[in-house]
């Protein structure tokens, strides 16, 4: 299983989206989705978010939350662990990315681009749910065939 992380930072009601266009052999190409990327060897999900965000958008996270984990199986690919997380407060000037477009994007114009189905689902839950939740999506090309929630029963 390959390990990555996700982020979307929000500001003014939008997210920072990346229009994946520009890399080869992407199993995102042309979809819009956050910003992030694979762990390097030894690294904990905080310091492979840090290092992702500021790489692929030039902006030093300031605050941010890890919302849950996605179980990623897409066919014709390597399954993935990806350490979802949001972010509200950074610094910095946003710069081109090598991976694809970025633009900030209004909350509810998101649905409307070309998204991964389950997308939507996490997106919802990002929304709704102040819970840390693991959601399994499963592909058979851009299909979505499984998808499998669990939120924590929270015990006091």
């Amino acid at each position: 299983m390959k390990l990555s992380t996700l982020c979307y930072i929000e500001k003014d009601g939008c997210y920072l989206m990346m229009h994946r266009t520009k890399k080869e052999n992407d199993v995102n190409h042309d979809k819009w989705i956050g910003v992030g990327g694979k762990f390097e060897p030894d690294e904990m999900p905080e310091e492979c978010l840090l290092r992702e965000v500021e790489e692929e958008t030039g902006l030093r996270l300031l605050q941010y939350r890890c919302r849950g984990i996605l179980t990623f199986i897409a066919e014709g690919w390597e399954s993935e662990y990806i350490h979802l997380y949001t972010a509200t407060e950074f610094e910095g000037e946003l710069t081109e990315c090598s991976e694809g477009v970025l633009e900030w994007v209004s909350k509810e114009a998101i649905e409307t681009l070309p998204i991964w189905e389950g997308d939507k689902i996490f997106l919802r839950l990002l929304e709704k749910e102040d819970r840390f939740f693991s959601l399994k999506l499963k592909y058979q090309k851009d299909t979505l065939v499984e998808s499998k929630l669990i939120l924590p029963e929270i015990h006091t």
